[in-house]
């Protein structure tokens, strides 16, 4: 067996992977997103109501968003559900790791070194 044959392979699993789309997000219906957004603002609007008066502004508005994180989360979820399939997405995440792990601490390394 040659060398390349186990890359090679390596490399057609990997595109392959990269343009398959998962099953589960094929047969998710839609979700009613005003009906989230609606509830999970109801909920807050309702456990800012019931935080102890005494307490900050900020620390009610904490307190409320804390006990509606379950409306919060379903809401979130069924907004990136709902977001169309970018074929650009896993580069640009691939270009924002780079950014963030290599050039950026690079770059500060070289200004601290100028100062």
């Amino acid at each position: 067996m040659s060398r390349r044959s186990p890359l090679a392979a390596g490399l057609t699993l990997l595109a392959a992977l990269a343009g398959a789309e998962p099953a589960a997000a094929l047969a998710v219906e839609p979700a009613d997103l005003p009906g989230l957004e609606r509830a999970w603002h109801g909920c807050v609007r309702e456990a800012f109501d019931r935080q102890p008066a005494h307490r900050s502004r900020p620390g009610r508005e904490r307190g409320a968003l804390d006990a509606c994180k379950p409306q919060e989360d379903a809401y979130v979820a069924a907004l990136m559900a709902a977001r169309p399939i970018d074929a650009n997405r896993p580069a640009l995440a691939w270009a924002r790791t780079w950014m963030a792990y290599v050039v950026d601490p690079l770059r500060d390394w070289i200004a601290a070194l100028h100062r």
